[in-house]
């Protein structure tokens, strides 16, 4: 197989900022890259902004700014938001570049020659917002089906391209490649579209009622249609017709594009490639939408927004690309929502991932003098060289959120390792044993940090610099156990994901003061803790029975990881005696003990002294 990988995304419109559904084509577009990358793909990436048309040029008047100065200005939003994201695109195409140009006209021209664009009249409803026109049947309730917005009944004479010439042909071409249009649902849309005409496209505007666009080779007066125009991107961008690039990397585009733009990409842009002679691309693949918190379609109008670049700056990037590939099964419509990353980064980031990172540095500082042990034989743990084969077949069937599931379910086996083979025990009876183990969890880490790269570059680069770790090269090297090299972990590392995010501006105000009647209201208790076990669906709780001198409680506690069920019980710690009662993993929590932490420390408040279980404490 030819190990050459080509990646798009749409290229943005400029009259409105960059979003969160700019933002998660774009993090989908860059793991697919990264991914290629890593394991061998000469790869190449594309991004961009689509600049012409009647919205922008609306849009620039009504900012009061040339056309040209506005769209120098919104694109470079774009970019400076792609590099918030950390993106690493290979080029930035802008239709208003003289490479594009070129293109353009050449392929007009082409087509033109072919006798596959005429002139003529035509008279239909049209979107300003989405510069084309729609059939009746398409409206909904009369309005734009994406925009939500009315149409407006337009009658003039424009350039037309033969699109319906080439209907049969796109019909044979679909069910001769049925995974062209990925996921299968909007393919079958396609197919409904072009079961009855689709008619002719208009691919022009008059320059004297729109003069922000290309003009048509043999018709100055004429400028191009914004689609005629934008799609031909990913072509120019590759130094179509002759360069080397589009030699190289064409024949395996695949696409991204959200699926309000699926009728331009599924029919316009195959019927203008047929006409002007280029080859079809490899993939279309089509994301749905992201919804609000709400449930609704995100409307600024409606205040449910989310915006990635303040979650990006609260969290750090990393976090909300992980979360975006994780939370969302690509193609479809998936609510979002800041209370979900949260969720997503204290449980598999700060909790599973970051939590064993810190407690493995701190054994390996007191039981292997801070280094990595000598390489042992994998054992269980080993299982973690067959997850980039299962990770390739899931990522090229475009199924992320499941990848990632996968790696973090080894993190969680790590995890578990540790707490069952509890090297700070074992290193009392048998020093190679327990270091023995340290080495398979950083052997394990090291694999999944691979695997996880594309989706957190910069954190899982931190992880190999905290742990020891050569930095990693290429995918193959997660198939190979043994490959962590017995070498000194730096004295000092960041923690990966600190347990508290940065707060959103409306938390971050000075913490609150109470006074003394707010602070009566808490009552703490001294519970002496009777019985002790696992939690027996939690692998971090233990749960714990406590007397309180006439009577008796069930506390559900996450120290499993600092204490043994064992050396609990006699235990005289500190309740939180009045606290409502919650379920925790299916047993109700009478109550909360209290504990300090600091970094990887914990340590339970205890009462010293003859104090009686029940007694106040003040």
């Amino acid at each position: 197989m030819e190990k050459v990988f080509y990646i798009t995304t749409p290229i943005y419109y400029v009259n409105a900022e960059p979003h969160l559904g700019h933002a998660y084509t774009t993090v989908v577009a860059d793991f697919l890259a990264r991914w290629h990358r890593l394991d061998g793909y000469q790869t190449f990436f594309l991004t961009g902004t689509d600049e012409h048309g009647e919205t922008v040029f609306r849009a620039a008047e009504r900012a009061g700014e040339d056309p040209k100065a506005f769209v120098d200005r919104v694109s470079e939003r774009f970019r400076r938001a792609w590099e918030l994201l950390g993106i690493a695109y290979d080029d930035f195409i802008r239709t208003t570049e003289e490479r594009h140009k070129k293109v353009v006209q050449y392929v007009l021209q082409k087509v033109y020659e072919a006798g596959d664009i005429y002139y003529g009249e035509y008279e239909g409803l049209y979107c300003v917002s989405c510069e084309r026109f729609y059939t009746e049947k398409e409206l909904v309730e009369g309005l734009c089906p994406i925009h939500g917005r009315p149409v407006e009944r337009r009658k003039e004479g424009n350039y037309f391209f033969r699109m319906e010439k080439y209907r049969e042909w796109l019909l044979g071409y679909l069910e001769d490649h049925p995974d062209l249009i990925r996921p299968e649902g909007y393919r079958n849309e396609v197919l409904a579209m072009l079961a009855e005409p689709i008619g002719d496209l208009s691919i022009s505007r008059p320059k004297a009622r729109v003069p922000w666009g290309i003009p048509l080779p043999w018709d100055e007066d004429h400028v191009t249609y914004v689609w005629f125009d934008a799609l031909l991107n990913y072509v120019s961008a590759l130094g179509y017709p002759e360069g080397e690039r589009f030699k190289t990397f064409w024949p395996h585009a695949w696409h991204l594009i959200g699926k309000d733009i699926l009728k331009p990409h599924a029919v316009f842009w195959p019927t203008m490639l047929k006409a002007a002679g280029i080859p079809m691309y490899r993939h279309l693949n089509v994301g749905g939408f992201l919804l609000g918190p709400d449930g609704r379609k995100m409307s600024k109008t409606l205040g449910n927004v989310v915006d990635p670049f303040s979650l990006a700056e609260r969290y750090g990037r990393d976090a909300v690309r992980y979360y975006l590939l994780r939370e969302i099964p690509y193609g479809q419509d998936t609510p979002v929502s800041e209370a979900a990353l949260r969720t997503r980064y204290q449980a598999d980031l700060a909790d599973d991932l970051g939590n064993l990172v810190q407690r493995t540095r701190a054994m390996l500082f007191r039981f292997a003098e801070g280094r990595i042990p000598k390489p042992v034989a994998g054992e269980e743990l080993a299982q973690g060289t067959e997850l980039a084969g299962r990770l390739r077949g899931l990522v090229r069937e475009l199924k992320f959120h499941l990848a990632l599931e996968e790696v973090m379910a080894y993190v969680k086996a790590l995890n578990r390792y540790i707490n069952e083979k509890r090297p700070w025990e074992l290193y009392k009876e048998d020093k190679e044993a327990a270091q023995a183990v340290l080495y398979r969890v950083v052997e394990g880490l090291r694999i999944a940090s691979i695997l996880l790269t594309p989706a957190m570059p910069e954190k899982m680069a931190e992880l190999r610099r905290a742990l020891g770790l050569k930095e990693a090269a290429r995918l193959e090297e997660a198939e190979t156990w043994g490959l962590a090299e017995p070498l000194p972990l730096p004295e000092e590392a960041p923690v990966l994901f600190p347990k508290e995010a940065k707060a959103s501006k409306e938390s971050e105000e000075k913490m609150e003061q109470i006074g003394i009647e707010d602070f009566a209201k808490v009552e703490l208790r001294v519970a002496e803790v009777v019985a002790a076990e696992k939690h027996p669906n939690a692998d971090k709780l233990l749960v714990l029975r406590l007397s309180l001198g006439k009577e008796e409680r069930t506390v559900v506690s996450g120290i499993a990881q600092w204490y043994r069920p064992e050396e609990l019980v006699g235990k005289k710690v500190v309740l939180v005696a009045n606290l409502k009662p919650a379920k925790l993993r299916g047993i109700e929590s009478q109550g909360m003990i209290l504990a300090a932490q600091e970094g990887e420390a914990l340590a339970l408040v205890t009462v010293e002294g003859e104090v009686p279980p029940g007694a106040v404490v003040k």
